[in-house]
């Protein structure tokens, strides 16, 4: 068990998708089917929907948590999100869209690309399952 912070309630559950570089949601991730399609990004043309997402933070625009709400009502969100430093961008979205989110996990060796993990937004926990 890994201990974080709580950001967003709620508990999801999926395959870790890792980036080692911030992401923003406004021009890098289609809403439509959750394909980061930044062209500058290391994830560029890998799908986050009903993935956990693990990246360092969120760039860009306010915009990026509406982009978010978007991708929850289309059904392509990922299934929580963890951060090592959440910003006000992404966390508002993870809230405003209830996908559980935490940050500052103590320890990331465990976190890596296809791992199964589930992130606990109650209690500020991630489990490798």
């Amino acid at each position: 068990m890994i201990d974080c912070r709580s950001i967003a309630k709620g508990k999801g559950k999926g395959e870790l998708i890792v980036s080692s570089e911030p992401i923003s949601f406004l021009g890098g991730v289609n809403p439509e089917n959750g394909e980061i399609i930044d062209p500058n990004h290391e994830l560029k043309g890998q799908i986050i929907k009903d993935k956990v997402l693990f990246i360092p933070g969120g760039k860009g625009s306010t915009v990026g948590s509406y982009v978010i709400f978007q991708m929850m009502k289309n059904d392509t969100a990922p299934n929580a999100i963890i951060c090592i430093d959440a910003e006000p961008i992404i966390a508002t979205g993870a809230i405003m869209s209830d996908i559980p989110m935490v940050d500052s996990p103590a320890n990331t060796k465990e976190l890596t690309s296809g791992t199964v993990v589930e992130v606990d937004g109650d209690n500020g926990t991630i489990e490798v399952l």
